[in-house]
């Protein structure tokens, strides 16, 4: 892509020799015009809390708000730290203010570390527990709340580099997302 990308950008940007003499065109002399297409990829702004314990990212009205589980919860366990409970309470406010309805989908990561079925069900119990936090706090039941686990399948960094574990990106894979749709 960079380089279709940089030749097209070199093209435009050379200016054209000037022409020493008129170049002769035979009448009725015709030729092929090609288009110049180059793929547009979408540009997705997140923003990051100083610790990283959380953060933000919109795509269209898609807003995405992914809080790390070190955060929300103790080591291997889905039932929400009182610290939790004022960082979902900031987030409610946000799915309030901004919201557009529909449906909130609670989404429930994990890092690479444990089995598969493990990491899948702590994930589910992790989402189902924000889900009936953000319940209450949105009041009650009018906002529809949707709770899915994915355990390791959808990390949002590489859990490994080089064939090495990276503590950073495993802590940012354990995380829950809230997903909803705001106004325009």
């Amino acid at each position: 892509m960079f380089r279709s990308l940089s030749l097209a950008l070199a093209l435009v940007l050379t200016p054209a020799p000037a022409p020493t003499e008129q170049p002769t065109v035979p009448p009725g002399a015709t030729g092929p015009v090609e288009d110049l297409v180059l793929p547009v990829e979408d540009i997705i702004g997140e923003v990051e809390s100083l610790d990283g314990s959380e953060s933000e990212t919109k795509q269209g009205r898609q807003v995405t708000v992914a809080l790390t589980s070190d955060v929300l919860f103790a080591l291997d366990k889905w039932r929400l730290t009182a610290k939790a409970r004022s960082r979902l309470a900031k987030v409610a406010e946000k799915v309030e203010a901004e919201g557009a309805g529909g449906v909130v989908r609670i989404e429930g990561h994990t890092d690479d570390q444990g089995s598969d079925a493990y990491n899948l069900v702590l994930s589910r119990r992790r989402a189902q527990a924000v889900r009936e936090a953000l319940r209450t706090l949105l009041g009650g039941g009018e906002v529809p709340l949707q709770a899915t686990g994915y355990g390791e399948t959808r990390p949002k960094l590489p859990n490994l580099v080089d064939g090495k574990p990276v503590e950073r990106n495993r802590a940012k894979n354990r995380r829950v997302e809230i997903v909803f749709t705001a106004r325009q």
